[in-house]
């Protein structure tokens, strides 16, 4: 009788989950990549399902010339081999990637789910044109760079 109990109450609680899951669609033009990746890695781990359009406008803060080396060095690790570590030079992976990095593990448990939660998208998409957005607010002038020439110049 007990373990009847316990399902009716995981039960009881998944729903109370999905109940609480909501699809946020965030507008990055103009984020800060850091703002955006802790953000989304935060509601996607509290259960909500994450839709990042016009990722290839977010922007990186600093020195065009470090931020490109840094990116080059990072590509040029993988070796003579080419087994890897592999790193995209597609904008939207780029961010994805950098969420990836704020999940607790994302190979398995709560991160792995959190992380298939989490969307990104060149531009947007047919299918978000007419929805709700939310904008994240966008720095002032600032020495920076978008993704879109980071992933041009790497």
């Amino acid at each position: 009788m007990e373990k009847k109990n316990d399902n009716r109450k995981e039960k009881k609680k998944m729903n109370e989950v999905d109940k609480k899951m909501k699809k946020i669609i965030i507008d990055a033009e103009g984020a800060v990549f850091g703002r955006v990746c802790s953000f989304v890695a935060k509601k996607a781990l509290e259960g909500n399902e994450m839709v990042i359009v016009n990722s290839e406008k977010v922007v990186i803060t600093g020195n065009k010339k470090d931020i490109i080396g840094k990116y080059d060095a990072l590509r040029k690790k993988g070796g003579h081999s080419q087994k890897g570590p592999k790193y995209s030079n597609v904008a939207y992976m780029m961010l994805k990637k950098g969420i990836r990095g704020m999940l607790p593990d994302h190979r398995k448990g709560i991160g792995k789910q959190a992380l298939n939660r989490v969307r990104c998208h060149n531009g947007i998409p047919k299918e978000f044109e007419e929805e709700k957005v939310l904008k994240i607010s966008a720095p002032k002038k600032i020495k920076s760079m978008t993704l879109k020439e980071l992933s041009g110049k790497i």
